[in-house]
């Protein structure tokens, strides 16, 4: 069964982006930002604990440095920098989790550095290495392309599992690569365009491509922003659909 994800946790102090409780009792899967480009102690904290409440499995939800640009612009690292960076994010979270007898069970990398990953070997080894290093039970959740068994290969290598996902509210290269953030058409704000799009992935295995080439990607869960002004009425109307499978 394909499992919803939902990007979470990423107001800061005063300032949030939606009513995170009101999505916690529809998804299977929360990454909680873990203070580099959202996020805070006092919300990190209530990410875990209404986690834990709903049985939500708990991601964390990593980044560059980056508040002021929320994550989403390219840094450089050496790989040392970029190892330490994702440790301490995930060790911030892990001790929340410990505070409710809960743990990290996969990692999943924000904005960027998601997207970096996704085009660079050497990033994408050293997020894998690392995770390997911190605990290898926990599982590194990745953008579903037609290249999956190239990550697959590289992960094997850490005894890291990988988790495929798949983006609702995102248009797609024909490539299978996510649409540019600087393109107008990246992110899809129509709820019916969403549903359509999860129904037809649900029913035939494939995505429409943004020019209307079909996708065939395997799909392990399925991913909607929750800083998008309707995510909370679309992440229940897709989890219903989920739940008709």
């Amino acid at each position: 069964m394909i499992k919803l994800n939902c990007d979470i946790g990423e107001g800061y102090g005063i300032y949030t982006l939606n009513d995170d409780k009101q999505i916690y009792p529809h998804i299977d899967m929360a990454n909680l930002a873990c203070g580099f480009h959202g996020g805070c102690a006092d919300i990190m904290n209530t990410s875990v604990r209404l986690a834990t409440q709903h049985d939500v499995a708990i991601g964390a939800h990593v980044s560059y440095q980056d508040r002021v640009g929320f994550g989403r612009r390219s840094m450089v690292y050496t790989a040392d920098e970029l190892s330490a960076i994702v440790l301490y994010q995930m060790g911030a979270l892990s001790g929340f989790c410990q505070a409710y007898d809960a743990k990290i069970s996969y990692v999943k990398p924000h904005g960027a550095m998601y997207n970096d990953m996704m085009k660079d070997q050497k990033i994408f080894e050293t997020i894998t290495q690392t995770i390997s290093s911190w605990d290898d039970t926990v599982g590194l959740m990745i953008l579903s392309t037609p290249h999956n068994k190239h990550y697959e290969a590289i992960a094997q290598k850490f005894g890291i599992d990988l988790i495929y996902e798949l983006f609702a509210d995102r248009n797609y290269t024909d490539s299978g690569l996510l649409v540019s953030r600087t393109k107008p058409n990246a992110v899809i704000h129509d709820k019916e365009t969403i549903l359509k799009r999860v129904q037809t992935l649900i029913n035939h295995g494939y995505l429409l491509s943004e020019n209307d080439q079909k996708l065939y990607i395997q799909a392990d869960s399925l991913c909607v922003h929750g800083d998008t002004a309707l995510a909370i009425d679309i992440v229940k109307s897709i989890k219903k659909l989920l739940n008709l499978i």
